[in-house]
């Protein structure tokens, strides 16, 4: 036991993850070495990735949890945000700085919001720069006075892929910019009818004319669709309860998108995270400039 007093005594210096420190009075003080702070790694492919995800989740959060159930048959402990990311990730080439994503930036992106085994709605831009989609109307011409009945009518006589119960969503994004910060800003708006024979409600009633007008005698939207996004989803379910859905994306519309795309965008928003980790150069590399010491 005396030795073992003499030799912590003596002691001092580090031993593992230990300090022994020797003070004037004799006593010998240890403390726990800090560990050394790890530089994150930040490659360009591993940048890429992560700026991804973070474009990605914050136009998720602009859905407002009205994405659940958003894609058939998931394996277990597999999330539809999950598959989200999953479905869009590769394809998102979109940047944001991380001032702009701590001020609430958000990007609205041509990105798939859907998956499953419905037929997906189809829909593009008119001459008069308004969103169409493939769902006939026949001879309805929605108005005020246009009920859920006649909808629910028109849409399931006019197309076989409707039946009574289902449910036809539109979303709606509004991209902006906010006046002092520069920060992009989104909003995304849902909607939704189930068709139903019975319903005498009027149609606008419950939902926005924004997305439930006729246009060129189909579905489509009021209004020419400018800085913004848009989609129409049909949803189902099936004899055992389980939610059938079309795989369906956004269309976007945006004079703010391009601002960050491209090399220039990832540049600046890998700057804003602390840059590129710096890979050291072996001694035999021609790049490596460094001399031995003798």
């Amino acid at each position: 036991m005396g030795k073992a007093k003499k030799l912590l005594k003596d002691l001092s210096g580090k031993v593992g993850s230990l300090v022994f420190s020797q003070k004037k009075s004799g006593v010998t003080s240890v403390y726990v070495a800090p560990e050394p702070k790890k530089v994150p790694t930040r490659s360009k492919s591993q940048m890429r990735l992560r700026l991804a995800w973070i474009t990605l989740a914050a136009l998720y959060v602009q859905f407002q949890k009205t994405l659940k159930h958003s894609h058939e048959g998931l394996k277990p402990g597999i999330t539809d945000y999950n598959a989200f990311l999953q479905d869009n990730t590769k394809n998102c080439q979109v940047y944001l700085s991380k001032t702009e994503r701590q001020n609430g930036g958000c990007l609205l992106l041509p990105c798939q919001i859907t998956r499953g085994s419905l037929q997906s709605i189809d829909y593009v831009k008119n001459g008069s720069d308004v969103l169409v989609t493939d769902i006939n109307l026949g001879n309805l011409t929605i108005d005020a006075d246009t009920t859920i009945a006649d909808f629910s009518v028109a849409v399931m006589t006019q197309n076989d892929d409707y039946e009574e119960g289902d449910l036809v969503v539109f979303f709606h994004g509004v991209q902006n910019v906010h006046a002092v910060s520069g920060t992009p800003r989104a909003k995304i708006s849902g909607f939704k009818v189930k068709l139903d024979l019975g319903n005498e409600t009027p149609l606008w009633d419950v939902v926005s004319d924004l997305g439930f007008s006729t246009v060129d005698g189909c579905l489509g939207m009021s209004q020419p669709i400018t800085d913004g996004a848009a989609a129409w989803v049909h949803s189902r379910e099936d004899e055992q309860g389980n939610l059938m859905i079309g795989t369906q994306s956004l269309f976007v519309d945006s004079s703010v998108l391009a601002g960050y795309t491209g090399d220039a965008a990832f540049d600046a928003s890998v700057a804003s995270y602390g840059g590129l980790t710096a890979k050291k150069k072996a001694f035999l590399h021609p790049d490596n400039d460094t001399n031995m010491v003798v």
